[in-house]
């Protein structure tokens, strides 16, 4: 007979606040977004002060255990500051795609542990006036919704055909790409910075993710849990959400017959290979690995493999 009860603090809108006129959930981005900001428009942003409550926290008698005593250790990974600077802001869409300039925000493992409030971010979003910014909020909020009201697609996708998908599963090469060991330096750059830092480019994300996917053609859930066990700013209903799109079979998908051509991709986003050599050091000398597929095999391969499941 203990009580339990919820609130609402990590978002600005949950569940089923913004819905379709027949109350039925949005699937696809764009009009949720605008119905989001046209509810937004009829509410007013509260700013609480938690910080008047840290003296009373702080005389709390209850015993609490240590790292230690629950089977956890400090990690010597440091979490990097956010940045919501006007600087950053101003310029974000000119500079978010390319990982070698690192300029986002790494507001991921605040908002996903509650260490900084939503609405202070939404807030700083409206008074910068950066459409693209303000989205990325938005965004998470969508794939919390769609969680939400489809619970399933933490297993299955979204697009029941979609599991019909014969996925290869090669466990030697799913290791490979876990490493950053495929051959393809994006990739590899992309993994190897995930596992040193718990952290990964939102760009190589997709990278990585369209090549585990689509070139190895390994079962989106495998990459899946793998990012849930590195990220530090791992948060469920993004992760299932940006999976599922990488893979097509998700809410708002990239259609299945968009395959990221991995090294066209250093072209548009890392082309004096800034980002890639700092994290593939042995890059164009013999230690570096010779790619584990050939591209335009691992395309058609996968297209045909995706026509049979889904038409």
């Amino acid at each position: 007979n203990i009580e339990f009860k919820t609130s609402k603090d990590q978002v600005i809108f949950e569940k089923n606040e913004v819905v379709k006129d027949d109350g039925t959930p949005y699937v696809v981005y764009t009009p949720y977004s605008n119905k989001w900001k046209e509810n937004f428009k009829k509410i007013q942003l509260v700013h609480y002060n938690s910080e008047d409550y840290l003296a009373q926290i702080a005389l709390h008698s209850y015993p609490f255990l240590n790292l230690k005593e629950i089977g956890f250790q400090k990690s010597t990974i440091q979490v990097t500051p956010y940045d919501i600077s006007n600087d950053l802001i101003d310029n974000y869409e000119a500079t978010r795609n390319f990982p070698a300039m690192n300029r986002t925000s790494y507001l991921g493992i605040y908002l996903r542990f509650g260490a900084v409030s939503i609405r202070k971010m939404v807030a700083k979003a409206i008074e910068s006036q950066n459409e693209t910014f303000f989205k990325e909020l938005i965004w998470r909020e969508f794939f919390m919704q769609i969680l939400w009201h489809f619970p399933h697609t933490i297993t299955k996708s979204f697009r029941p055909k979609y599991d019909a998908i014969r996925w290869d599963n090669n466990e030697a090469l799913f290791q490979k790409w876990c490493e950053g060991q495929t051959g393809y330096p994006f990739v590899d750059a992309g993994m190897r910075e995930l596992n040193a830092t718990g952290h990964m480019h939102n760009r190589v994300r997709m990278i990585v993710a369209s090549f585990l996917c689509k070139h190895l053609l390994i079962d989106w859930r495998w990459g899946e849990t793998y990012f849930a066990s590195k990220l530090l700013d791992y948060e469920q209903a993004s992760n299932v959400g940006n999976w599922q799109w990488a893979a097509g079979c998700g809410v708002d998908a990239a259609p299945y017959f968009r395959i990221f051509n991995p090294t066209e991709q250093i072209k548009k986003f890392d082309k004096d290979l800034e980002y890639i050599k700092k994290w593939v050091p042995e890059l164009n000398t013999l230690e570096y690995p010779k790619p584990i597929v050939e591209h335009k095999e691992a395309r058609e391969r996968c297209l045909k493999i995706y026509k049979e499941a889904v038409g």
